[in-house]
């Protein structure tokens, strides 16, 4: 049996020829022993926590002491003790695992859906905004033409009128289409959250429509025609609604279809998790 000078000199010597093996032993060893800890607390075990750390100190003390166990033989035990304490709680700890990966399903949907919910009120607002302005140049017999853009309009339709990037609302919708407003004969551009200018000149259809169609109708179906867009016109003769898709016009819109049809233009808009901005 060691004295307690001889187990001081070794402990010292252990300190004085410093290896990185040992501190990774330590390391894993401090691991092992949070884990069984942490499994015997969390299930209310809490006196077989005493039982395990009494185990622990007495084979380390013993180890210590003794000249004919060494610390392979101590780190064999620790090892079989811990398995041992965890063995007698496997059921709970599959239990914890099982859950946590539920957990994070849970927390991942949880996210995906709040970015769903938050694009959805984005879209609703830009929606309810346009409809907005639409109706009441309609009520009014004020001319309009809005493009619902994806960024794919040439460079020249763009340039053509006035660069606004400013923020959707149905007052500054009516604004620009007042009558004798400087931009009012021009098309809107609407790209995502943004009014991206306006005052622009739209190139018009070739094909026969019937004469009531004036320019900002042939403008508002012309321009779908060169460009993956969609268009709004607003008949300054009657107040009728229109909408453009691909060449192909619908008159008479009424609220209701003008919102499921912008609806349908956010969707595809922010379908990338309302990345644009």
């Amino acid at each position: 049996m060691r004295t307690p000078l001889q187990v001081w000199e070794g402990l010292k010597n252990i300190f004085l020829d410093f290896q990185w093996v040992i501190v990774l032993e330590a390391v894993f060893l401090c691991i092992i022993i949070y884990v069984v800890l942490r499994t015997l607390w969390d299930n209310n075990a809490k006196s077989l926590v005493f039982v395990y750390v009494f185990l622990i100190l007495l084979s380390g003390a013993i180890t210590l002491f003794s000249t004919k166990l060494d610390a392979t033989v101590f780190c064999i035990f620790f090892m079989l003790l811990s398995l041992f304490f965890l063995f007698l709680f496997n059921v709970e700890i599959k239990r914890n695992i099982w859950n946590a990966g539920k957990r994070n399903l849970k927390t991942a949907a949880s996210v995906q859906t709040a970015k769903i919910a938050a694009v959805t009120a984005r879209a609703d607002e830009y929606v309810t905004g346009i409809v907005k302005a639409v109706q009441s140049l309609s009520k009014n017999n004020t001319g309009a033409l809005i493009v619902l853009s994806n960024g794919n309009l040439p460079k020249e339709i763009i340039e053509s009128g006035v660069t606004l990037n400013a923020r959707i609302s149905n007052q500054l919708i009516e604004g620009i289409f007042v009558p004798k407003a400087p931009l009012h004969d021009g098309a809107m551009i609407i790209h995502g959250d943004k009014i991206q200018a306006a005052g622009c000149f739209l190139p018009l259809t070739q094909k026969d429509f019937p004469k009531d169609y004036g320019t900002r109708h042939r403008a508002g179906i012309g321009v779908t025609e060169v460009a993956d867009v969609s268009t709004i016109i607003v008949s300054e003769e009657t107040g009728i609604v229109s909408v453009v898709k691909r060449g192909e016009i619908t008159r008479y819109v009424d609220s209701e279809s003008l919102k499921r049809f912008l609806k349908e233009y956010y969707w595809k808009e922010f379908n990338a998790e309302g990345k644009k901005s």
